[in-house]
């Protein structure tokens, strides 16, 4: 695998460089470049398999170096400092990334996953999820890609009535009836939509809020869905739901 890294932090550089001779997977370092200008070059010189991509640089960001090239055709992992809302950009639009400074592990565990993906996915469809998520960072309404083994799906947050678990995957149901099986926990969707207007009533339901009809008392308490969906609330998160409605 061929690897290059950009970023303008001559000591970032050599960190990764030097992590780099010690990664379980066979790569080689073949260029490396702190700008956005030599970047380019560097890429269209070496033609890489993988590029550590900073985001901020003095004559631009990542993102301008990519809207530079005419063909994206290697994998990215960003490098970025950001705060929060732009790292669960970038989580929301499925790109991989690392923190300053970059931890071993996760660099090699990054590394490993681009290692084993079989081949390029439409890392264009990605960055325009990632680059809307960004430029709305105060919106509630996120772009979401969810990938399934057939299709890459650019979704809106607003456009998910519920999720629910199903033996380690996660089912999506949407206002237009469509349903999307995808292979992650139901765990890491309720942590990524957590401030966004979802809520998880049960073991195996994540729902949005907006799309609550009505709690019926009946039995115990199930909350219908504006998709006519009946769903449990388990019990420890009866009290919590309930007051949680009072403040919609």
């Amino acid at each position: 695998m061929k690897i290059i890294i950009i970023d303008d932090e001559a000591r970032t550089r050599k960190s990764i460089a030097d992590l780099l001779k010690f990664s379980p997977q066979n790569v080689t370092l073949v260029a490396e470049a702190e700008n956005v200008a030599t970047g380019v070059t560097a890429i269209t010189t070496h033609k890489p398999d993988l590029v550590l991509l900073d985001i901020n640089m003095p004559d631009g960001t990542g993102f301008d170096l990519l809207k530079k090239l005419n063909d994206i055709n290697f994998k990215i992992i960003f490098i970025t400092a950001y705060e929060e809302y732009a790292v669960r950009a970038f989580e929301f639009s499925a790109i991989d990334y690392l923190l300053k400074p970059v931890d071993p592990k996760k660099l090699f565990d990054a590394i490993n996953k681009a290692h084993h993906l079989v081949e390029q996915e439409n890392i264009s469809l990605k960055l325009n999820a990632l680059f809307a998520n960004l430029k709305n960072s105060a919106s509630e309404n996120k772009k979401l890609v969810l990938k399934t083994a057939e299709n890459i799906y650019i979704v809106n947050t607003n456009d998910i009535i519920r999720c629910e678990s199903d033996a380690g995957y996660t089912q999506f149901y949407f206002l237009n009836g469509k349903k999307i099986l995808v292979s992650r926990n139901l765990k890491e969707y309720e942590e990524m939509l957590d401030g966004y207007g979802f809520y998880r009533i049960h073991q195996s339901h994540l729902i949005n809020l907006k799309y609550i009809d009505h709690y019926s008392k009946i039995e115990g308490g199930d909350i219908v869905m504006k998709d006519n969906s009946y769903l449990p609330v388990s019990r420890r998160k009866k009290e919590s739901f309930l007051k949680l409605l009072d403040m919609i």
